[in-house]
């Protein structure tokens, strides 16, 4: 088995309304069944899903969440309008964002966009990477698959990852349950992640800070389906989580 992972170099920097389809498409080769993964600030960017800092009213919750934290009541007004369930309020602000993404600060950032500026998350990360395949494919016509990323700390490990918020033309769960191990064993509960898999991966290519490549192609493994699919089929049920009860128990003994 062989995957070859590469960017694609020389996109300018992202503004509202720009086609993310066909600069990928003018600026690499795409191949049936590649998985071209990209970065969820320049698809919010190219969608205008930015919020204007003048234009935000914190509210007095928000502000002393702000004083609590050490962070500014703006950017946490915000948080809490794009959020359904807060998990964490201090020292950090871990959400539940609209679209069921738990991340901290709903994935809302100040950095890689212009000063006067929040940026979000895509409102709908899955119809977004349904919009550029579809559009690559008119483009270009190669049937592709897409995965947004960003990027989220782990519990219990120092360190950001890549991890998938949207995907199209790929689950983002490979279910092993019913195959055979080495020894014949039938595997009962191996669920692979493989969007996020991939999504780690893309990052190392990505990079942080001012070097980015925001668009990496993933090429050789294959896991391209014409079903429909969504990124909240990896999202454990509410039932089934524990983490989150335990951490609504300890919001509400601290509350």
């Amino acid at each position: 088995m062989r995957m070859e992972l590469f960017t694609v170099d020389g996109l300018p920097l992202i503004k509202k309304g720009d086609d993310l389809a066909a600069m990928i498409c003018e600026r690499t080769e795409l191949e049936d069944h590649d998985a071209v993964v990209i970065a969820s600030t320049i698809v919010a960017k190219a969608e205008g899903a930015m919020v204007l800092k003048s234009d935000v009213v914190p509210s007095e919750r928000a502000i002393n969440i702000a004083k609590r934290i050490g962070k500014d009541p703006a950017l946490v007004q915000v948080v809490l309008d794009r959020s359904v369930e807060e998990l964490v309020k201090y020292p950090l602000l871990l959400v539940e964002n609209l679209n069921g993404h738990v991340s901290i600060n709903a994935g809302i950032d100040d950095s890689n966009v212009e000063d006067n500026y929040f940026l979000e998350l895509p409102h709908d990360p899955d119809g977004s990477a349904k919009a550029i395949g579809e559009r690559i494919a008119d483009r270009c016509g190669k049937d592709v698959s897409v995965i947004i990323t960003d990027t989220n700390g782990r519990a219990f490990k120092i360190g950001q990852t890549g991890v998938a918020v949207g995907v199209y033309r790929m689950h983002p769960i490979l279910d092993w349950r019913g195959e055979n191990d080495l020894f014949g064993n039938e595997l009962e509960i191996t669920e692979e992640a493989v969007a996020d898999e991939i999504a780690s991966a893309a990052n190392l290519l990505m990079g942080e800070a001012a070097g980015g490549n925001p668009v990496v192609i993933v090429r050789g493994f294959d896991l391209h389906t014409r079903d429909d699919v969504s990124v909240k089929e990896m999202y454990r049920p509410d039932n089934e989580d524990i983490i989150r009860k335990g951490l609504r128990c300890l919001r509400q003994s601290s509350d």
